[in-house]
């Protein structure tokens, strides 16, 4: 009988543990934007923030990445760009960061967020 406890205490907490990495590995939790984002938008980050970066700005023609983010509904990163003149456009890019579409976006020119901001 105690074995038979063990085991499934045993099982009870690999399956907590398993349920616990799911939901981290998908996103779950809160998301710091409260720009009326969803809660699973991530930053560019680590070794791919610079390749995004340099594609968005290529396509832009200059400026300077204010926003980013893995996972967009549009594409695989999204990278904001505020041009000189105040305008910003968000450039998205598929996993190999080629350009897969542009938009203007209807934030004011004032949002000044950090390139690995989201």
């Amino acid at each position: 009988m105690k074995r038979r406890i063990v085991i499934v205490g045993a099982l009870v907490v690999a399956f907590g543990a398993l349920g616990g990495g799911i939901a981290a590995a998908s996103g779950g939790g809160g998301s710091s934007d409260s720009g009326g984002g969803s809660d699973t938008d991530m930053p560019i980050s680590g070794a791919e923030l610079q390749p995004a970066m340099d594609a968005a700005l290529s396509q832009t023609g200059g400026g300077k990445v204010t926003e980013t983010e893995v996972g967009d509904e549009e594409s695989y990163y999204e990278v904001e760009v505020t041009l000189d003149d105040g305008s910003q456009v968000d450039v998205q890019l598929d996993r190999d960061f080629n350009h897969v579409g542009s938009e203007a976006d209807g934030d004011s020119p004032g949002d000044q967020d950090g390139p690995g901001d989201r």
